[in-house]
């Protein structure tokens, strides 16, 4: 598997759905899961630099003096607690725990929080601190995006499945034979 497969994502990945036996269907989904499980896992990795990036903002706005990082990771329960997420699918991974993750997008991400700037962001000018939250809510809205693709396709293929069982060219007794 090559990440985020074009494959995948291609339009015509789901033609000739119907002539495919439930096996395939089932395996075409999996591997869309396992997708978006990595996915998922990277959308969560970059929300926490995120809130702790906000909060930092929001401190300096409020007037606060200044604090350095042992406040901050003092700060951090509350930090991370306390940030309103962004609007989601409202779905949640079937497993939590990825067992892929796009090496391209797992290498921007770990370039993201890796950056100096984010060991410190109590040094940071505003501007700085700025285009950091901007490179991060670039990066969580690029993984975003990807997973409702994911997500159509997913969809796709589970009312296949289901379509299978409602019509009788599938059935439970099936499942008990794997």
């Amino acid at each position: 598997m090559t990440g985020t497969d074009e494959r995948m994502l291609s339009p015509d990945y789901l033609d000739g759905l119907r002539r495919r036996t439930i096996e395939q269907v089932r395996d075409m989904r999996a591997e869309c899961l396992e997708v978006e499980t990595g996915l998922s896992y990277l959308r969560r990795m970059v929300q926490g630099p995120i809130d702790i990036v906000t909060h930092e903002m929001r401190r300096r706005a409020s007037g606060e003096g200044a604090k350095d990082l042992a406040d901050i990771v003092a700060d951090l329960p509350e930090t991370l607690a306390d940030m309103p997420r962004p609007a989601g699918s409202g779905r949640l991974s079937q497993t939590l725990e990825p067992t892929f993750i796009d090496p391209e997008l797992g290498a921007e991400l770990e370039d993201l929080v890796g950056d100096p700037q984010m060991g410190d962001v109590t040094q940071l000018a505003n501007s700085q601190l700025s285009g950091l939250l901007g490179r991060l809510r670039t990066f969580e809205s690029k993984v975003s995006e990807l997973r409702r693709s994911y997500f159509e396709i997913i969809d796709s293929l589970q009312a296949e499945i289901a379509r299978r069982y409602r019509d009788g060219e599938a059935n439970v007794e099936s499942l008990l034979e794997e």
